[in-house]
């Protein structure tokens, strides 16, 4: 007789990953990188904080299993070890995308869900990510600057126009502090004759305020933010940073549910857009730059870009759902455009690291982690510097503002870090 079925849906009610939390299998898939891939023990790991603490309950395993104990009541969510476990996350979405060769578990969703109880319940976040958090609220930027300031990246020969079908969303970092992405991309968008705007006072994307579990706070900038954008009438959102990417194409609609497909306008990133000028003979790459790269896929621009499709009903027998649900896999992120780019760049030499693409190790700058622990976070870094270092390449590329910064402060050995948007601003002359 079939179980008696269970409303359910997706977003960021814990109690709605129960069944994740009882049916994880525990084949460590979410550990490792996907088998075809190994080349040894070396660079075989896949979550960075299950590697550095040697403890189950670091990994997608245990935060299952914890879960399963806090829904059920055997443990109390006052308990700090479960506040650590949580927040020492990367929320780098790896272990999400393996268990999905195999299962349709929701590992990320539940460690999501997680962080958002704990914020709900006053047990997050965490001491070290206030600051931030007071700034964006403040200031509508992470650093707490002036937002007259904001489009001071400008290069004096860009000229941004009043309105067009292009909209560029810089984003906090490249407006403030890594200011050479923006320009280099405004220097893109000139090279390729694209017409774009600007928002002038631009504001947070509000994905700190939700990576750290702070659902409220974030839903009302996301509505704010959606609102305005959708005002512009741009057809076409494009960013440099890859967490306002993944951001507005991914988490605005799962917190104000809806699709994707219903933002009302395209979201890209630059290199999408760049790879498709190359193609149609618009951008001309053709400066030489001499240099042996490689290329570190971004978290947000990888395998958590996937589409977001909502979806509620029931689960019954055996976890059957109904309707089914279209289920995001971490296949179709941005993976292509910036290596076809790097390799329509004379004197490029591209080669990849062990990990790569859905398998990609993250660079530890994400989901608070930066801010609350530091040296985990610059380890996380170090160990893909160190993975960059055994390909004979003089400098990895990165595509994600956030994977600059903190490779940038790991850097060891002499090893270059570029953003994308360097490398074609370089061999477009500028």
């Amino acid at each position: 007789m079939e179980k008696e079925k269970e409303h359910t849906s997706l977003g960021l009610n814990l109690e709605d990953y129960l069944y994740e939390a009882q049916n994880c299998t525990g084949q460590r898939a979410c550990l490792f990188i996907d088998l075809n891939y190994l080349q040894g023990t070396d660079f075989s790991f896949r979550c960075p904080v299950w590697q550095k603490e040697q403890l189950s309950a670091y990994g997608a395993m245990g935060k299952c299993k914890l879960t399963s104990d806090l829904l059920t009541g055997k443990i109390d969510f006052s308990n700090p070890t479960i506040r650590e476990i949580a927040f020492k996350d990367l929320m780098c979405g790896s272990c999400d995308a393996a268990c999905k060769r195999n299962l349709d578990l929701e590992p990320l969703l539940l460690i999501e869900s997680l962080r958002a109880k704990l914020v709900e319940l006053g047990y997050g976040p965490l001491p070290e990510h206030k600051p931030i958090s007071d700034n964006i609220e403040k200031s509508n930027n992470r650093y707490g600057q002036d937002q007259n300031k904001r489009m001071d990246w400008l290069p004096s020969s860009v000229k941004p126009v009043p309105k067009a079908d292009i909209l560029y969303f810089a984003g906090c970092r490249a407006c403030f502090k890594n200011t050479e992405i923006a320009a280099a991309t405004a220097n893109i968008f000139t090279a390729a004759k694209a017409e774009f705007m600007v928002l002038p006072d631009e504001p947070c994307c509000g994905h700190y305020l939700s990576t750290t579990g702070q659902i409220e706070k974030a839903r009302k900038i996301f509505e704010k933010n959606l609102q305005l954008i959708r005002e512009t009438g741009a057809k076409t959102v494009v960013f440099s940073c890859a967490d306002c990417f993944k951001t507005i194409k991914v988490d605005y609609p799962k917190l104000l549910g809806f699709s994707t497909f219903d933002l009302g306008f395209e979201v890209k990133h630059i290199t999408e857009m760049a790879d498709e000028w190359v193609q149609a003979g618009r951008l001309q790459l053709d400066k030489r730059v001499d240099m042996k790269v490689t290329y570190t896929d971004a978290c947000n621009l990888g395998r958590m870009s996937d589409p977001w499709i909502p979806w509620e009903g029931t689960r019954g027998h055996f976890g059957r759902l109904n309707p089914p649900r279209t289920v995001r896999r971490g296949l179709h992120g941005v993976y292509e455009p910036p290596r076809d780019l790097l390799k329509a760049i004379p004197g490029i030499e591209l080669v990849e690291m062990v990990r790569h693409h859905e398998n990609a190790w993250c660079c530890g700058n994400h989901g608070g982690v930066k801010e609350a622990y530091p040296e985990f976070s610059v380890w996380t870094a170090s160990e893909r510097l160190r993975e960059a270092a055994t390909t004979g390449a003089e400098a990895i590329i990165t595509a994600c503002s956030g994977c600059k910064e903190n490779f940038t402060d790991a850097s060891q050995d002499g090893m270059k870090v570029y953003d994308i948007t360097e490398i074609m601003a370089m061999a477009i002359g500028k």
